[in-house]
C-alpha cells in the first residue's frame, strides 16, 4: 500500500473493504461493526500473513533497500521535480525559507514540536553525510511491527516553522531534498531523533517501515535465514548489527524509546555491554508457541518466518519528543537494552527470550482510539504506573508518555504457559489443551490478591502457578501418557469446567473483593482503551491510593479476551520500572541525576533535618568548638594505645596473620581435580596423553580488579607452587609471579599470546589455563566485534579462552573456577557434566569427613541464623531505613531509588558519627542499626592496647554514588576530628587501595613490616584496621575480606536485579571461616554449620525449619517460618524511632563495647555476631540468662541492660527479659563518650580481633532481598534459589520442575543443563552449531564451591600434585634387592665366556657349567638346590620366613623411565598408536583364530593350543595356504646380520593383568619389528583381546585355567622346541642348515619394564637362571637345552600390585565362615569333615610344602648335607631344607648322586619314566621320609605298587592326606612313609 503520487486511494481495494464491512455488520451479533478505515489502514492480520508467507512483496518493499544498499533491479520511473518558486533558497540542507535543517547545526537548539508529532531525520541524496530534521505526525509513521501507518503524510518544517504539509512530495520540495525518484516517506524518512545526556539532538534508531526490519540485504540466505549476524539495515535497537558504521551513540535505544526523562536522554552503546546484546534471537521455546486464536498476535521475530531472524526493530507508538518514556515498548527511561532486564526486574527472564531490548516484537497490535496519558501523572501518583500487556490487542497510548512504562513480560509469560503441553507431545498427547487465556488471567488475579503490601510480583511464581494448575487439570492425561507405550484410547475429558470469557470479569471481581482494594478490576465493554482511560482518571482523582494492581479486562470479542494489568502501587511500580534498566543504563541514569543536579533537592532536604536547621552548620560549629584541643577520651585512648605498643608495653595478643596452609578440604578438592584429569587421560577419546608430559605450567585469568590481581599474586607467591613446578629456579621475584596471573583488561591479549606461543613451543609441558571467577564476562566475542570501540574488554574471555588455538592444543587443559557456575551449566555448555568438580560436603551421615579447626559460614548458615530458636540473626534488614526510603521515594518520584537509598544511608552514617562524637541530638536522625555499626566502629579500637578495630563493608554498586558517599563521609569525619580513629577507603575494581599514612604506619607496626615503601594492596592486608570500606563496582570480582570484617552493609545493593548469581554474589561477600574452638552456636543442628556444598548453596540444612505455616495477622510478606524478628529494628527490643530514652541510655552504655556483640543492648545490635564468637555461647545463653525469647518478636518494648550475668559470661550479648532499670547507672554519665565504669572494667582488654575468628559478620539487606532470601517454597527451598540463575541465560521452558531442596550440586547442575539455554550474547550460544553431537570440550573442567571457601588454594595445590604425578608417571618402582647366596662359591676352575668370543657359539655355550645356586632375592626363603660343586658348609642359613604377602615387603627403588621402557594399556602416544592396533589398513580387532596341535608323551595325549593372530601379524607365521592351516612360527637365521628386527620371539605368560601388564614393547624395542606372544588362560582371552587387539595371543587349554605360571612356562618350552624342529625341517628343504636357524626365545615376565646394559667389574659371564621359576630352569637344563644369564644385562621388574600369582586368594568355600585360613589347614585327612577351600589344589600343595615341608621331612630340617631327593619337579620345602633335583628322562643331564645320602624322597605326579629300577640308584638314610603325590587315591595305590615302594618304605593308613579341596575341584592326594 502507501500513497500514490497524487495521494488518492486505490479505489478497488476501498470498495472491496467497504463491501465486506457492510456484509460483516449485517451478520454480526455485535452492535459495533469493525470500522471500514480500521480494516483498510490497520490491517495487521493481513500484513502479518503476508509477511509470514513471505510471498507478497509490494512494489514499495522492493524499493526499501537498506542504507547504501542496491537500487531496485528495474530502473526507477523518471521523476520530474516541480521547479522551485522564484527567489527561494535552494541550498542543500536548508529549507526554501533559508533556514538550516541539518542535524549537526540545530542539534542544540530548542525545537518546537506540537503534541502528537515526532522529530525524524530525512536523508538527502545530495547530502549523504547529513540528516535533515523534520517534524512528522506520528500517525503517519509505523508502529513497532512496521504496520499501521496511516496513508499520506502530515509534517511541519522545523526551520521556518511552516506547518500543514499534507503531501510528502510537497514537503520534500520545501526541504530541498532534490530527488530524482518519486518522493516516498518510506524511502527518505530514515531515523527517529532523540536527545542525548547533554540534551543534544542525535540520530536514533531507524524508522521501522513495514516489513523492512525483517528484510536483509540481497546477500542474506533466503527467507528463512537464521544467521546469527544478519546484515540488516542499520535499524532497530541494535544498529550495530548493520554493516555500516553505528549511527550515533543512541543505537541502543529501540526505535521510539524517546528521551525517557533523565534516563533515556543518554542511552548509548555502553548499555550493550551487558550480557544480552543480541536482541533479536528468541529462545527456541518460541518455536513451540501455540498458534492461538489471536490471529492478530504475531509471534516474535526469531522464528525464522520472516526473511531474516535479526533483531526486531520497534518504536513506541505515540512517542513524542517530550515523553521521556516509551508508551508501548516497555522501555521506560532509556529504552535500549533495558528490556532484557525486564525479566530481571520481575526476576524472570521471559522464556520467549527477551534476550535484548526488543526481543519480543511487540506482538500486541494496537487498535481503537488512542488513550491519552494525563499530564502530571507522576506528580500526582508519586510513581510511574507499569502496564503489563496481557492477552489480545493493546491500544495506542499518547500524551504524557514519560509517566508510564509498558512491558511485554506478562504477555511473554502467558505465551510460554500456552506452550506447556508441547512437552507432552512426545507421549502423543495431542488432545491435551493448554491452559486457557481466561484461566491464566483468573490465576493472575488470584496471585496478585494474595501478595503482601511489601511484595513485588515475580514471573517465576506466576509460571509455576500456571504449571500447577495445568498439571492438576490434566493429571489423568499426563499420567496416562507418561506410561510407555501410550494407551490407545483418548484421554478422559477434564472434569474442571472451563471458565468462559463472560464469567471472567465476575470471577475476577469476586477474587479481588477480599483484598481490601489492593487489586482493582475494571471491565470494559468495547476495548482496553476505555479501561485504561478509566484507570488514569481514577489515578488522577486519587481513588486508587490503596490499590497496588489494576486488572483491566475486555471480554467483548467473540473468541478471545483483551487484558492488561497495571501496577499502580508506588513501591511495586518503582521497583518494577527500575528493574527494566540494564546495569549500564542504571549507572548512566544515576550519573545523569548526579551530573544534572537533580539530586540537589534531596541534599537540601537532608540538610534541614537537623535540629539546628542545617547539618553542615552544626558540623562547622562542632569543629570550631573542638579544634586544637580534642578532649574526647576516645582520641586519647587511641594515641595512648599506639604509643604503648611502640614503647614496648603490653601489646595485643589477638592479632595474628595466619600463615598460608592447605586445609584438608582443599587437599580433597585438589585430589578430585587430579582424578578428573586422569580420567580424561584414561578415556578412549585420547584427548589427553599424560604420559607425554614432563612438567606443568599454568596461567590464571582473573577479572580486571586490581585487588583481586594482587590477592592472586599473593596466593601464588605463598603457595610455593612455582618452586614445586620447577618454574622458578632462580630467586623468585614479584615480576616472575606476575607472568602467571593475567588480568583480563585491555592489555591481556599480548600476555595471552605469549602463553599460547609458549604452549605451542613446549609440547611436552602440560599447560593448565585457570579461569577464575568464571561466571564473569560470558559475553560472546561476536558481541565484541560489534562494540569493540566502546569497550575493548567486552567478550574478552570468549576471545581468549575459547579461541581455536586453546581448543585444539593437546597440551592445554582449561579449568573454570567459580562460586556461581549456573551460567556455565546450560544446554550448550562446553563442560561435560563428568568434568564438573563440586566442593565436597563436610558432613555425611553425621560424620565429619574432613576435620578442620575452622568451620565455613556461608549463605545457608546466615539464613539459618534468622530462624526462630536461634539467638540474634546474622541476616537483618533495617525497617526504619526502609521506611524513610519509601517516604522519600514518594516525595521524589523522579529520582532513581538507588540515589535515594544512598543519600539516606550516608545521612544515617553521618548522623550516627555525630551522635557518637557527642552531638546526641542527632541520634533521632539515624537508624538503630547504623548507630550500632558506627558506635562499634569508633569504640572498638579503645578496647585494644594496640588500637585494633573492625571493618564495616558498605556496598555501593554504582561507582558515581560510591564517590558521593566517600566524599560526604570523609567530610563529616574530618569535621568531627575522627580522621585518626578510622579510615574510609573507596574500593574500586579498576584501582588499588589508598590508605592514609597514619593507618599505613599502624598496619606496618601490627604486621611487623620493615619495608618503608610497603602499602596494603589487598583487603586482607587491612586486618584489624578500623575502617569503612566503600566497595563499588556492579559486581564483586572475587576480592577477599579480612577477618576483622564485622558488618556487611548491603542495604544499597540493586534489589531489582533479582537473579540467583547476583544475589548470591553479594551475600558471598560475608562468607566467613569461624573458629571451631568456640562453637558459634550449639543449636539443635550443630552439624549444619558447615555449608553443604553438595546442595544448592542457599538451601542447605533447612529441613526442620519450615516450622510455622502461619503468618502474622498483619499482612507482611508471607515468610512461612517463625523467624526471630530482631532483624527488623521496628520489631526488635526498641522503638524504631531512635529517640526513646532507652536509646540514649543504650548509647552511653555502649562505648565500652568494642564490637556489636559486645553491646549490651537489644538483639539487633550485632548480637549474633559477637555472641557467636565466645566459646559455649549457646549454653551460656540458655543456662545463664533465661530464655532466648528475649530476642523474639514478642518483646517489643524491652530496653537492654548490662546485667551482672554479663560479667560472668564474658562475651555474652544476651539481653535478658528483665527490667531496664540498670540503664540509669550507665546512662547517667555526663557524656556518651565516657563509658560506664562497669562496662569498661568488663571489656577493657577485649580486642575486637579476639572474637574475629569466632563470629561471622552481620549482614544488612534491603527488605525486598531479605524476604527473597529468607522465604521458602513449599519444599523448604529458599525462593532465591529458584530465580533465574544468571542474566546471561534464560529458561528453556516454563514447563519445568522446581529445584528441590535435597538436590546435590551435581543434580542441580543437571537441572540447569536441562532447563536453561544461553542468550545469544552468551559465549556458549553457538556451541551446538559446531556439528559435534555432544558439544563438550574434552579438556575443560569446572570447579565450583561456595565463595571464600578456599578454591584458589585448592587449585594451586592441584597444580602441585599434578606436577608430582607427571613426574611420578615418568618413574617406576622396580624391585631392588641384593643377590643372595653369593658366599656359596663355585669351583675355581670354571670357564667363563670372554667378551672377545664369537656370539652365539653353541659349542662355547655347551662348555659353560650350570649354576644350581639360587641367587634371585625373590627366593630368599626357598629350598636350596644341591650340586656336587658346592661346599657343604651351609648350616648357618637361618630361616627368614616372611609373611605371605611377601611382594609388599620386598625392597623397591624408584627409577626414571628411559625412552626404552615397556608400558601398560594406559600409555597413549602418537608413536605407538599404530602398534596398539589402530592401523589404517586393518580394521580394529581384525584377527583370526588358529589351532596348533602337537603330541606330548608325558601328558599322554595331543596338546591343542590356539593362536589368535591379528591380520597385521600374519607375516610371522607359515600357513599351508593363505588363510589355511597354521604350520609353524617363522624363525630367523643366525647368519642374518640385519639390525631392523629383533630375532628372538618373546613369550609373556600373564594372568589378571590385562590393564597393568607391560605388553607395549614398541619403545622398549625402539620401534624395531619383533614377535611378541601373550600367553593367556582360556577364560581371560576375551578381556586381553579387548585391551590388546594387535597382539598375538597363545591361548592355553582350559585344563590350565587354574594352573600357575609354571604350566605356561612348560608349554612355552614344549611349543618352542616343537616349532624349532618344524622350522628346521621347513627351511632345510630351502637349503638352510639346521644349526643356522635362530634357536633362542625370550620368556619375559609381564612386569619387565626396562632392560639395561650395565657394567660390572670383574667376574665375566656365568650361566645361571634367567627366569624366576626354578623348576622351569632345572627342567630346561636337565633336558639339555641352554639357558644363559648375561652379567651385563639388567632387567628391571616393576612392582605391580594386581594380578600375577597374587590373583589367587585362598578362602573357604563356605561363604559365611569368616575365620582366617592358615597354611596348616591347606591339607586334611581324606573323608574328613574339614572345611574345603576355594583354591586350586596345586596352589594349596605348594603353599603347604613351602610353610610346613618339615612335617613331611623331619629328618631333613637344617640337615643340608642330606637333602631331599626331588624327581622331575622342583618344589619349595622351605629355607631350612635342601633339595636335590634329578630328571628321570633318558639322556637327561643330572648331577652325580653317588656321594649323597638323602633324607627324603618326593615323588610328584611321576610318569612312566620313573620306575622301580630308577629309584634303586639312590641311597637314603634310615628313617628318611617319602612323600608320594598323585591325582587320586587310586593312582596313589597303583604308583606304590608299580614302583615297588613297599620293599623299602613303611606306610600307615593314617599317613594318607589330601589337599583341602572338594571332590569336584579334584584334590591332590599324598601318601607318606618311612625308610626301613
Amino acid at each position: 500500500m502507501g500513497n500514490s503520487y497524487a495521494g488518492q486511494l486505490k479505489t478497488t481495494r476501498f470498495e472491496e473493504v467497504l463491501h465486506s464491512s457492510i456484509e460483516a455488520s449485517l451478520r454480526s451479533n455485535s452492535l459495533v461493526p469493525r470500522p471500514v478505515f480500521s480494516q483498510l489502514y490497520l490491517e495487521a492480520e493481513q500484513q502479518l500473513s503476508a509477511l509470514e508467507g513471505g510471498s507478497r512483496v509490494d512494489n514499495e518493499e522492493e524499493e526499501e533497500e537498506g542504507e547504501g544498499g542496491l537500487e531496485p533491479t528495474c530502473p526507477p520511473n523518471p521523476y520530474q521535480m516541480h521547479p522551485p518558486p522564484e527567489g527561494c533558497c535552494t541550498t542543500d540542507g536548508f529549507c526554501q525559507a533559508g533556514k538550516d535543517l541539518r542535524l549537526v547545526s540545530i542539534s542544540n537548539e530548542p525545537v518546537d514540536v506540537p503534541a502528537g508529532f515526532l522529530l525524524v531525520g530525512a536523508k538527502s541524496p545530495s547530502l549523504p553525510d547529513h540528516l535533515l530534521v523534520c517534524a512528522v505526525d506520528k500517525r503517519f509513521l509505523p508502529d513497532d511491527n512496521g504496520h499501521n501507518a496511516l496513508l499520506g503524510f502530515s509534517g511541519n518544517c522545523v526551520g521556518c516553522g511552516k506547518k500543514g504539509f499534507c503531501y510528502f512530495t510537497e514537503f520534500s520540495n520545501h526541504i530541498n531534498l532534490k530527488l530524482t525518484t518519486q518522493p516516498k516517506k518510506q524511502k527518505h524518512l530514515k531515523y527517529y531523533l532523540v536527545r542525548n545526556a547533554q540534551g543534544a539532538l542525535t540520530k536514533g534508531p531507524l524508522i521501522c517501515w513495514r516489513g523492512s526490519e525483517f528484510r536483509g540485504r540481497p546477500t542474506t540466505a533466503g527467507p528463512c535465514s537464521s544467521s546469527l549476524f544478519p546484515p540488516l539495515d542499520s535499524s532497530g535497537p541494535l544498529a550495530a548489527f548493520s554493516s555500516e558504521p553505528t549511527p550515533g551513540t543512541n543505537a541502543s535505544i529501540p526505535p521510539g524509546a524517546p528521551p525517557a526523562g533523565p534516563a533515556s536522554d543518554h542511552p548509548s552503546l555502553t548499555a550493550a555491554t551487558s550480557p544480552a546484546v543480541f536482541n533479536g534471537q528468541d529462545s527456541p521455546k518460541h518455536q513451540q508457541l501455540v498458534k492461538s486464536k489471536l490471529s492478530a498476535v504475531p509471534r516474535p521475530s526469531a522464528l525464522g518466518i520472516f526473511s531474516n531472524s535479526g533483531p526486531p526493530k520497534k518504536r513506541h507508538k505515540g512517542w513524542s519528543p517530550e515523553s521521556p518514556s516509551a508508551a508501548d515498548g516497555g522501555y521506560p527511561q532509556g529504552g535500549g537494552n533495558r528490556a532484557k532486564y525486564e525479566s530481571a526486574g520481575m526476576s524472570c527472564v521471559p522464556q520467549v527470550g527477551l534476550v535484548g531490548p526488543a526481543s519480543v516484537t511487540f506482538p500486541v497490535v494496537a487498535s481503537g482510539e488512542p488513550v491519552s496519558v494525563p499530564d502530571n501523572l507522576l506528580k500526582i501518583c508519586k510513581a510511574k504506573p507499569v502496564i503489563f500487556k496481557g492477552h489480545g490487542n493493546f491500544p495506542y497510548l499518547c500524551g504524557n508518555l514519560s509517566d508510564v512504562v509498558v512491558s511485554p513480560l506478562l504477555y511473554a509469560c502467558y505465551q510460554n504457559s500456552q506452550s506447556i503441553s508441547r512437552a507432552y507431545e512426545q507421549y502423543g498427547a495431542s488432545a491435551i489443551q493448554p491452559i486457557s487465556e481466561e484461566m491464566q488471567l483468573l490465576l493472575t488475579v488470584y496471585y496478585l490478591v494474595q501478595l503482601a503490601a511489601d511484595q513485588v510480583p515475580l514471573m517465576e511464581d506466576l509460571e509455576q502457578i500456571f504449571l500447577r494448575s495445568w498439571r492438576e487439570s490434566h493429571l489423568t492425561e499426563i499420567r496416562q501418557y507418561q506410561q510407555a507405550p501410550p494407551q490407545p484410547f483418548p484421554p478422559a475429558p477434564s472434569a474442571v469446567a472451563p471458565v468462559t470469557s463472560a464469567q471472567l470479569p465476575w470471577l475476577a471481581g469476586l477474587a479481588a473483593s477480599s483484598c481490601n482494594d489492593s487489586v482493582h478490576i475494571i471491565e470494559c465493554t468495547y476495548s482496553l482503551a476505555e479501561g485504561l482511560s478509566e484507570m488514569f482518571r481514577l489515578l488522577i482523582e486519587g481513588k486508587l491510593a490503596k490499590t497496588n494492581y489494576v486488572v483491566i479486562i475486555c471480554a467483548c470479542r467473540n473468541a478471545a479476551i483483551d487484558s492488561c494489568i497495571a501496577v499502580t502501587g508506588k513501591y511495586q511500580a518503582r521497583i518494577l520500572s527500575e528493574s527494566l534498566l540494564t546495569p549500564a543504563e542504571y549507572q548512566k541514569e544515576v550519573s545523569y541525576e548526579l551530573v544534572t543536579g537533580k539530586v540537589d533537592s534531596l541534599g537540601a532536604f537532608f540538610s534541614t533535618l537537623c535540629p539546628e536547621g542545617d547539618i553542615d552548620i552544626l558540623l562547622d560549629k562542632f569543629h570550631q568548638e573542638n579544634q586544637g584541643h580534642i578532649s574526647s577520651s576516645l582520641t586519647a585512648s587511641v594515641t595512648k594505645s599506639a604509643s604503648l605498643d611502640v614503647g614496648g608495653a603490653p601489646a595485643c595478643t589477638s592479632y595474628s596473620l595466619e600463615p598460608p596452609h592447605i586445609r584438608p578440604f582443599q587437599l580433597a578438592v585438589a585430589q578430585k581435580l587430579l582424578s578428573h584429569v586422569c580420567s580424561i587421560a584414561d578415556s578412549s577419546t585420547q584427548s589427553l596423553d599424560l604420559g607425554s608430559f614432563e612438567k606443568v605450567d599454568f596461567l590464571i585469568c582473573i577479572p580486571p580488579s586490581e585487588v583481586t590481581y594482587q590477592q592472586t599474586l599473593f596466593h601464588v607467591w605463598h603457595s610455593g607452587v612455582l618452586l614445586e613446578l620447577g618454574l622458578d629456579k632462580e630467586h623468585m621475584t614479584k615480576q616472575r609471579v606476575e607472568q602467571y596471573v593475567l588480568k583480563l583488561d585491555a592489555e591481556a591479549q599480548t600476555k595471552f599470546k605469549s602463553f599460547l606461543q609458549n604452549s605451542f613451543q613446549n609440547p611436552h609441558t602440560l599447560f593448565v589455563l585457570i579461569h577464575d571467577h568464571a561466571h564473569w564476562d560470558l559475553v560472546s566475542s561476536a558481541v565484541h566485534n560489534l562494540y569493540s570501540q566502546s569497550d575493548p574488554s567486552v567478550g574478552l574471555v570468549d576471545r581468549l579462552l575459547n579461541c581455536r588455538e586453546v581448543k585444539e592444543a593437546p597440551n592445554i587443559v582449561t579449568l573454570h573456577v567459580t562460586s556461581f557456575p549456573y551460567a556455565l551449566q546450560t544446554q550448550h555448555t562446553l563442560v561435560s557434566p563428568y568434568n564438573e568438580i563440586h566442593w565436597p560436603a563436610s558432613y555425611s551421615n553425621g560424620a565429619d569427613l574432613y576435620p578442620e579447626n575452622k568451620k565455613y559460614f556461608g549463605l545457608s548458615e546466615f539464613i539459618e541464623s534468622t530462624l526462630s530458636g536461634h539467638s540474634l540473626p546474622l541476616l537483618r534488614y533495617d525497617s526504619s531505613f526502609e521506611a524513610m526510603v519509601t517516604a522519600l521515594g514518594k516525595r521524589f518520584p523522579r529520582l532513581h531509588s538507588a540515589v535515594i537509598r544512598t543519600f539516606v544511608l550516608v545521612q544515617h552514617y553521618a548522623a550516627a558519627m555525630m551522635a557518637v562524637s557527642g552531638l546526641s541530638q542527632m541520634k533521632n536522625y539515624t537508624s538503630v542499626e547504623t548507630l550500632e555499626i558506627t558506635q562499634n566502629l569508633i569504640n572498638a579500637p579503645r578496647q585494644c592496647p594496640c588500637g585494633h578495630g573492625l571493618m564495616v563493608l558498605l556496598r555501593v554498586p554504582c561507582s558515581p554514588l560510591a564517590a558521593v558517599a566517600y566524599e560526604r563521609l570523609a567530610h563529616v569525619r574530618a569535621r568531627l576530628a575522627l580522621d585518626q580513629h578510622f579510615e574510609i577507603i573507596l574500593g574500586n575494581p579498576s584501582s588499588g587501595i589508598t590508605v592514609g599514612k597514619h593507618f599505613v604506619k599502624q598496619l606496618k607496626m601490627w604486621q611487623k613490616i620493615e619495608d618503608a615503601e610497603w602499602r596494603p594492596q589487598t583487603y586482607l592486608e587491612l586486618e584489624g584496621l578500623p575502617c569503612i570500606l566503600i566497595f563499588s563496582g556492579m559486581d564483586p570480582h572475587g576480592e577477599s575480606l579480612p577477618r576483622s570484617l564485622r558488618y556487611c552493609d548491603l542495604r544499597l545493593i540493586n534489589s531489582s536485579c533479582l537473579v540467583r548469581t547476583a544475589l548470591e554474589q553479594e551475600l558471598g561477600l560475608a562468607a566467613y571461616f569461624v573458629s571451631n574452638e568456640g562453637p558459634l552456636e550449639k543449636g539443635p543442628r550443630n552439624e549444619g554449620l558447615e555449608s553443604d556444598a553438595e546442595k544448592p548453596s542457599s538451601t542447605d540444612n533447612e529441613d526442620e525449619e519450615l516450622v510455622t505455616e502461619g503468618s502474622t495477622s498483619e499482612k507482611r510478606s508471607p515468610v512461612k517460618r517463625e523467624r526471630s524478628r530482631s532483624h527488623d529494628s521496628a520489631s526488635s527490643c526498641r522503638s524504631s524511632k531512635a529517640s526513646s530514652s532507652a536509646l540514649c541510655g543504650e548509647t552511653s552504655a555502649q562505648p565500652g563495647g568494642p564490637l556489636p556483640g559486645e553491646q549490651t543492648r537489644s538483639p539487633q545490635p550485632c548480637g549474633p555476631v559477637e555472641e557467636g564468637r565466645g566459646p559455649g555461647d549457646k549454653q551460656r545463653l540458655r543456662a545463664g540468662q533465661g530464655p532466648p525469647a528475649a530476642t523474639s518478636r514478642h518483646s517489643p518494648g524491652l530496653a537492654p541492660q548490662p546485667d551482672s550475668s554479663l560479667r560472668t559470661s564474658q562475651r555474652s550479648v544476651q539481653v535478658s527479659a528483665t527490667s531496664s532499670s540498670q540503664l540509669s547507672s550507665s546512662g547517667s554519665s555526663s557524656s556518651p563518650m565516657v563509658p560506664a565504669a562497669g562496662t569498661l572494667v568488663l571489656q577493657a582488654t577485649q580486642c575486637s580481633m579476639t572474637k574475629a575468628c569466632q563470629q561471622p559478620p552481620v549482614v544488612f539487606l534491603p527488605k525486598l532481598v531479605y524476604d527473597m532470601v529468607t522465604s521458602t517454597d513449599s519444599s523448604g527451598l529458599p525462593k532465591a534459589a529458584s530465580l533465574l540463575p544468571s542474566h546471561s541465560v534464560m529458561w528453556a521452558s516454563s514447563f519445568r520442575p522446581l529445584l528441590s531442596k535435597t538436590m546435590t550440586s551435581t543434580e542441580q547442575s543437571l537441572y540447569y543443563r536441562q532447563w536453561t539455554v544461553p542468550r545469544p550474547s552468551h559465549m556458549d550460544y553457538g556451541n551446538r552449531a559446531e556439528g559435534r553431537v555432544d558439544g563438550f570440550h574434552p579438556r575443560r573442567l569446572l570447579l565450583s564451591g561456595p565463595p571464600q571457601i578456599g578454591k584458589t588454594g585448592a587449585y594451586l595445590q592441584f597444580l602441585s600434585i599434578l606436577s608430582r604425578m607427571l613426574i611420578r608417571l615418568t618413574e617406576v618402582d622396580v624391585y631392588d634387592e641384593e643377590e643372595i647366596n653369593i658366599n656359596l662359591r663355585e669351583e675355581s676352575d670354571w670357564h667363563y665366556l670372554q667378551l672377545s668370543d664369537p656370539w652365539p657359539d653353541l659349542e662355547l655355550f655347551k662348555k659353560l657349567p650350570f649354576d644350581y645356586i639360587i641367587h634371585d632375592p625373590k627366593y630368599e626363603d626357598a629350598s636350596l638346590v644341591c650340586s656336587h660343586h658346592q661346599s657343604i658348609k651351609r648350616e648357618g642359613r637361618e630361616p627368614s620366613r616372611k609373611p605371605d604377602d611377601l611382594y609388599v615387603r620386598r625392597h623397591t627403588a624408584r627409577m626414571r623411565l628411559s625412552k626404552y621402557a615397556a608400558y601398560n594399556t594406559y600409555h597413549h602416544c602418537e608413536h605407538c598408536h599404530q602398534y596398539m592396533g589402530f592401523h589404517p589398513r586393518y580394521q580394529l580387532y581384525e584377527s583370526t583364530l588358529h589351532a596348533f596341535a602337537f603330541s606330548y608323551s608325558m601328558l599322554g595325549e595331543e596338546v591343542q593350543l590356539h593362536f589368535i593372530i591379528p591380520k597385521s601379524k600374519e607375516h610371522h607365521f607359515v600357513f599351508s595356504q593363505p588363510g589355511g592351516q597354521l604350520e609353524s612360527m617363522r624363525l630367523p637365521l643366525v647368519t642374518d646380520k640385519s639390525q631392523e628386527y629383533i630375532k628372538s620371539p618373546t613369550f609373556t605368560p600373564t594372568t589378571g593383568r590385562h590393564e597393568h601388564g607391560l605388553f607395549n614393547l614398541y619403545h622398549a624395542m625402539d620401534g624395531a619389528s619383533h614377535l611378541h606372544v601373550l600367553v593367556v588362560k582360556e577364560y581371560e582371552m576375551p578381556i586381553y583381546k579387548k585391551y590388546w587387539p594387535n597382539h598375538i595371543m597363545l591361548v592355553l587349554p582350559s585344563t590350565f585355567n587354574s594352573a600357575g605360571v609354571g604350566a605356561a612356562h612348560f608349554l612355552i618350552k614344549e611349543l618352542s622346541y616343537h616349532n624349532l624342529e618344524l622350522e628346521r625341517n621347513r627351511q632345510e628343504e630351502l637349503g638352510i642348515k639346521p644349526q643356522d636357524i635362530w634357536p633362542f626365545i625370550v620368556i619375559s615376565d609381564d612386569s619387565c619394564v626396562m632392560w639395561n646394559v650395565v657394567d660390572i667389574d670383574g667376574g665375566g659371564e656365568r650361566s645361571r637362571f634367567l627366569c624366576d621359576d626354578v623348576d622351569f630352569n632345572l627342567r630346561v637344563h636337565s633336558a639339555g637345552l641352554l639357558l644363559c644369564r648375561f652379567n651385563r644385562f639388567s632387567v628391571m621388574k616393576k612392582q605391580i600390585a594386581v594380578g600375577g600369582h597374587r590373583s589367587f586368594h585362598i578362602t573357604s568355600k563356605v561363604s559365611d565362615n569368616p575365620v582366617a585360613i592358615v597354611p596348616a589347614q591347606y591339607i586334611c585327612a581324606p573323608d574328613s569333615k574339614h572345611t574345603f577351600l576355594a583354591a586350586p589344589a596345586q596352589l594349596l600343595l605348594e603353599k603347604f610344602l613351602q610353610r610346613h615341608g618339615h612335617r613331611f621331612f623331619p629328618l631333613s630340617l637344617k640337615n643340608h648335607a642330606h637333602p631331599v631327593l626331588l624327581v622331575d619337579c622342583y618344589l619349595d620345602l622351605g629355607s631350612q631344607i635342601s633339595v636335590c633335583y634329578v630328571s628321570s628322562r633318558p639322556h637327561s643331564l643330572n648331577i652325580s648322586c653317588a656321594d649323597f645320602m638323602f633324607s627324603g624322597l618326593l615323588l610328584y605326579l611321576c610318569d612312566s619314566f620313573v620306575g622301580a629300577s630308577f629309584l634303586k640308584k639312590f641311597h637314603f638314610l634310615k628313617g628318611a621320609t617319602l612323600c608320594v603325590i598323585c591325582q587320586d587315591r587310586n593312582s596313589l595305590r597303583q604308583t606304590v605298587v608299580r614302583l615297588e615302594l613297599e620293599d623299602q618304605w613303611q606306610f600307615r593308613l593314617r599317613d594318607e592326606f589330601q589337599t583341602a579341596n572338594a571332590k569336584e575341584d579334584r584334590p591332590l592326594f599324598f601318601l607318606t612313609g618311612r625308610h626301613i
